[in-house]
């Protein structure tokens, strides 16, 4: 009886809390600003943060976005920042990647749009590629092939490389469905290496990432990590330094954080401990945040 009692009481707790992030977004007005983005010349490797954990990638000819998120609503929680960019600014999308079945990173309207979009403008729908056992929530949305990876496993297109990577999170879609996978990537041409590590708190595969497939650019998350347990499947800033540091990637842009309201920090808390960690790192000139929509070329 008294198991029965605190459980019920800490689900009390949860509904409390997110009831406060529900009110709190709603009443908090939108800010950010659209932009066109730029296109790359010359084998430049061009970066677009759309926000939270959504990008446009410009790497071995190819153009690449990774867990597109457009949506106004997340269900009750109101997007804070606009998307940096609009879909119909995007030129043709060649191959599209999620890392996770979570509705903030597989937003299916936002899938459905490029697919449409990219159809109307080169008459051929993009590729996608998903963790394992993910295909079937992206089938029917209009891509010319469904790709699914496991840890370790890649996929070729054309010059680009793309890596399916581990990292500590979990894959389901609703409660029931904890089979499905999840994961980072790691994207290489002859050139230059990029590294989205989707959703993970700290562990020490950041590390073996960095050995196995040293990726130059390391677009690593630095939100949601309050209260304190959340870092369980999180990075705070300081866990996001150091998986940085083990990564010995040559530059970090930060990433999941400033979108949507999905923990109790405020929401200029991240950035400002990010730039404290990295300071105390000796990192903080390596450390680029991106303005939303606008095209940084590396």
């Amino acid at each position: 009886m008294l198991k029965s009692a605190l459980k019920n009481s800490a689900l009390r707790s949860r509904a409390r809390q997110f009831g406060q992030l529900v009110r709190h977004s709603a009443a908090i007005p939108c800010t950010g600003k659209t932009h066109s983005p730029k296109l790359v010349s010359n084998g430049e490797l061009g970066v677009t943060f759309i926000g939270h954990a959504s990008f446009f990638l410009q790497m071995g000819g190819q153009n690449l976005v990774i867990d597109p998120n457009f949506a106004r609503w997340l269900f009750v929680l109101k997007r804070l920042r606009r998307p940096g960019l609009r879909v119909l600014d995007l030129p043709p999308i060649d191959l599209v990647l999620v890392t996770h079945a979570h509705f903030d990173h597989l937003h299916r309207p936002s899938l459905r749009s490029i697919v449409r979009h990219t159809r109307s403008q080169s008459g051929l729908a993009p590729a996608i590629v998903v963790p394992h056992h993910v295909a079937d929530l992206v089938s029917d949305l209009g891509f010319r092939e469904v790709i699914e990876l496991d840890w370790w496993n890649s996929y070729r297109l054309a010059e680009l490389t793309v890596t399916h990577v581990p990292s500590r999170h979990w894959g389901a879609r609703v409660l029931k469905d904890s089979h499905r996978g999840y994961g980072g990537y790691v994207l290489r041409d002859h050139k230059h290496s990029v590294y989205h590590a989707g959703d993970t708190a700290y562990f020490a595969g950041f590390q073996e990432i960095g050995d196995r497939l040293a990726p130059e650019l390391a677009l690593l998350p630095i939100g949601a990590y309050s209260p304190d347990s959340f870092r369980t499947v999180h990075t705070s800033p300081g866990d996001a330094t150091r998986a940085f540091l083990d990564l010995k990637s040559r530059w970090m842009v930060p990433m999941h954080y400033g979108t949507f309201r999905l923990s109790q920090e405020p929401m200029d808390e991240p950035l400002r401990l990010l730039q404290q960690e990295a300071q105390a790192a000796g990192v903080e000139d390596r450390v680029v945040v991106l303005e939303e929509g606008v095209t940084r070329f590396f």
